[in-house]
């Protein structure tokens, strides 16, 4: 009978969890980020680079979600940093200028930053 209080348990810690991930706003804004550049028409090199540097900001926010030490935390922010002024810099020297997909990547960049450089 315990044992199966506690596995019920688990399963609502993990429910929690996700729910927790899903409604943080950078998170949610790096996911439609994602999305709106795999719609995207380039050439292979630029659109992989920018697929896998917009996916990079996505896992490292979710990874950053994991860890307990403000340290680690501050550490996958700065690669998500990093991955978002990629998909900047990528954003700018394509011809089709996609004004909501920049504003969507200036948003995660600012939300980024705000995280990075909080007061401890």
């Amino acid at each position: 009978m315990k044992l199966k209080k506690r596995k019920n348990e688990r399963k609502k810690e993990r429910k929690v969890k996700n729910n927790m991930i899903k409604n943080f706003r950078t998170y949610e804004m790096a996911v439609q980020l994602f999305k709106g550049c795999k719609t995207l028409e380039l050439p292979y090199y630029l659109k992989d680079q920018l697929l896998r540097a917009s996916s990079r900001i996505v896992l490292n926010i979710s990874e950053c979600y994991g860890r307990i030490s403000k340290k680690d935390q501050r550490r996958f922010y700065s690669f998500a940093f990093g991955s978002t002024r990629e998909v900047q810099s990528i954003l700018d020297i394509i011809d089709e200028q996609r004004l909501d997909l920049i504003k969507t990547a200036d948003s995660v960049a600012a939300c980024l930053y705000c995280l990075l450089y909080r007061k401890k």
